[in-house]
């Protein structure tokens, strides 16, 4: 679906908000002393700023931090004292939306309290007072991943879809689209920025000739815009995504079927490689000296991945381990004998180098068992190489059953200051 053009229209003359006034009201008198006026279809891009203004929505900017706090569900990312949180109404966004912008110094506003039932009051009243039927989007200033610079977008909407789904239908080459999904109300509060401005006291766009998109119906609001946790990739920061590994990781005892990819596994060994090795300096000296290899490819650890499955359901049975046999992948740590560093130090560093693999599979979705096994029976099962010291087995593969909570424990418990 086209549309030839349509126009957007600034709407001035409204007042400052403050607590208790009615929005829709302010709305209505500044459209029609602009010589606007509403008529059917039009559409109404209403900042968010004068919505939380009018429900008082207002704090000391001293108490931004905790209005964050209150605000938000989850932490996505942190870098510095930058938050980027996921706030009770679903959105991503940074600082949960509280903005110290276009409210009095001293003074931060928070998001309004539910912008699609905001969206709804503003249409249903402006429908009931001139008659018409038009629909509502209430917006708000975002950043985008990927991109730099800020665009406005929907928070709520009322008599709108916010998605327009085009899959299934065919494009001007007969190719079926398989994911286009249209932001439709994301694209109108951009729109309505445009003319709105970020410093110039406007917060109400009108945009006139798109009247197919009003629907009689208020409708859902914003909520299929908001990707949930699962379907999305990128919702967590670095260091909040090795974090959430560590929060999940779990001891998986049982494992359903489903193959793990390779490729998960070699990722979870290129986090291990990056623990510290126990390599002297007069060791790595000479091996870079002789050209043999640098620090990092000193490091006194291997991985022997045990993938087809003919050789994993012997290699389980052999040593009749009913949680080997269940596993769908198997993975042995070594550390190298040869090394020049002590058995203990070996068998920490290697330690290490397996804690970071059983986190990076955990923040995969990938569970695991480090169990203990017969050195001597691995090693000759496996026809490891001379030098080359196994430390127990891992099983890995996708839980079968979603792990239980971890009880939680005091840091301090484990904590002891000299």
């Amino acid at each position: 679906m086209a549309w030839s053009s349509y126009t957007v229209h600034a709407v001035g003359g409204i007042p400052e908000v403050g607590p208790g006034d009615d929005v829709a009201a302010l709305i209505g008198a500044a459209v029609t002393a602009s010589g606007l006026g509403l008529r059917d279809g039009d559409i109404l891009c209403v900042t968010s700023k004068i919505l939380s203004k009018a429900e008082g929505r207002v704090v000391r900017a001293e108490d931004r931090e905790a209005a964050i706090d209150a605000e938000m569900v989850r932490l996505v990312a942190r870098r510095g004292p930058t938050r980027i949180v996921q706030t009770r109404h679903g959105f991503v966004m940074a600082a949960a939306g509280v903005d110290a912008s276009n409210t009095p110094a001293g003074t931060v506003l928070l998001l309004p309290e539910d912008p699609d039932g905001s969206a709804r009051d503003i249409a249903s009243a402006l429908r009931d007072r001139f008659g018409v039927s038009v629909g509502v989007i209430v917006t708000d200033t975002f950043g985008r991943p990927w991109r730099e610079g800020q665009t406005d977008v929907a928070l709520g909407c009322a008599h709108l879809d916010a998605l327009l789904d085009h899959r299934g239908t065919t494009d001007a080459f007969g190719n079926q689209l398989q994911v286009t999904a249209a932001a439709t109300v994301d694209e109108l509060a951009g729109a309505g920025e445009v003319v709105k401005g970020k410093a110039d006291g406007v917060p109400v766009a009108l945009i006139r000739g798109l009247g197919e998109l009003v629907t009689a119906e208020p409708g859902p609001g914003v909520r299929p815009l908001i990707r949930s946790a699962e379907n999305d990739m990128f919702s967590l920061g670095t260091t909040e995504a090795m974090r959430e590994g560590v929060l999940r990781r779990r001891t998986t005892r049982w494992f359903a079927s489903d193959p793990v990819p390779g490729e998960t596994v070699r990722r979870a060994v290129a986090a291990a490689v990056t623990a510290p090795a126990p390599v002297t300096a007069t060791a790595t000296a000479t091996a870079t000296a002789s050209g043999s290899g640098s620090e990092d490819e000193a490091a006194p650890w291997r991985f022997v991945l045990v993938e087809s499955e003919t050789g994993r359901k012997a290699f389980a049975s052999a040593l009749a381990d009913s949680v080997l046999e269940a596993a769908p992948y198997l993975v042995v740590p070594c550390y190298l004998t040869t090394a020049s560093a002590s058995t203990e130090f070996l068998t920490a560093s290697l330690g290490a180098a397996v804690e970071n693999f059983l986190v990076t599979l955990a923040a995969d979705g990938i569970g695991s068992a480090w169990t203990n096994a017969d050195p001597d029976s691995v090693r000759e099962l496996l026809a490891l190489p001379d030098g080359w010291e196994p430390l127990g087995i891992i099983a890995i593969g996708k839980p079968a059953e979603a792990p239980t909570a971890a009880a939680p424990r005091d840091p301090e418990d484990f904590i002891a200051v000299r």
